[in-house]
């Protein structure tokens, strides 16, 4: 294995996906495993988790849980610890966009999106960083936005979260990178998920949101695959505290 090749070979990690039934989380537990790592995909729906392990195969394993329980945070750290021992690698991809104007945000829908979007990604991590910090080498990798930085229609609650994903990186960069812990971010483009597929059940909205691109297109699943493996990877170990946005140009036009 030539030096370049080794600096992205997660051969012996284990990591914890959330969000990892659909979507950009189901993609980066199956570009983590493609590298070599034992994955543990975590979320509500059982059928859709194990239908991703059948597709990756014996270095998997799922947990059911819903991540915005903080009341059931020390179990689900347990838990995603069992198949393979403590997580080296954390990627928070669960998320939720509950699309209300501003004039029609409930403290209900408010609540529920901190509640997945900025605290599950800080309190899960928080509770695996001390097996990191014991191996002194950890990734966590939390899922920003086109949000996190522009405004967009009846995103104001999800925009506050992704806003919230921008800092807290750069905090627990300050906080845990001395331990040989990379705090980093994705932000990505419109890419054809679950959170988006209104967006692309509208050809001429997503032809829109492709125009304004420099790319000149949307994204694919596989987009992802590289940034994710950068992050998750030893060849990242000098960057910390980022948001890389994967969004083929989008806040660059």
């Amino acid at each position: 294995m030539s030096n370049a090749v080794a600096l992205f070979d997660l051969s012996g990690k284990v990591a914890c996906i959330t969000g990892a039934s659909s979507g950009l989380g189901r993609r980066a537990a199956i570009a983590l495993a493609g590298a070599g790592a034992q994955v543990v995909g975590v979320a509500r729906r059982a059928e859709a988790l194990d239908s991703l392990c059948a597709e990756i195969g014996e270095q998997s394993a799922r947990v059911v849980a819903d991540v915005a329980d903080q009341s059931g945070v020390a179990k689900l750290a347990k838990a995603v610890s069992a198949p393979f021992g403590a997580p080296d690698i954390v990627i928070h991809a669960a998320g939720v966009n509950t699309r209300q104007a501003a004039d029609d945000v409930t403290p209900e829908a408010w609540n529920q999106t901190l509640a997945l979007n900025l605290s599950a990604p800080f309190f899960l991590s928080q509770a695996l960083v001390p097996a990191m910090k014991a191996k002194g080498w950890g990734r966590i990798v939390n899922f920003a936005s086109l949000q996190t930085t522009r405004a967009f229609p009846g995103g104001i609650a999800y925009g506050a979260t992704k806003a919230g994903i921008g800092q807290l990186t750069r905090a627990m960069a300050e906080a845990w990178s001395p331990h040989g812990i990379t705090a980093n971010a994705i932000g990505p483009g419109f890419f054809p998920t679950e959170l988006t597929q209104a967006v692309f059940d509208d050809p001429d909205r997503a032809a829109r949101n492709a125009a304004q691109t420099c790319a000149g297109r949307n994204g694919t699943l596989e987009d992802i695959d590289g940034p994710v493996l950068f992050l998750c990877s030893d060849a990242s170990s000098f960057v910390t505290g980022q948001v890389l946005m994967v969004d083929g140009g989008f806040t660059a036009k």
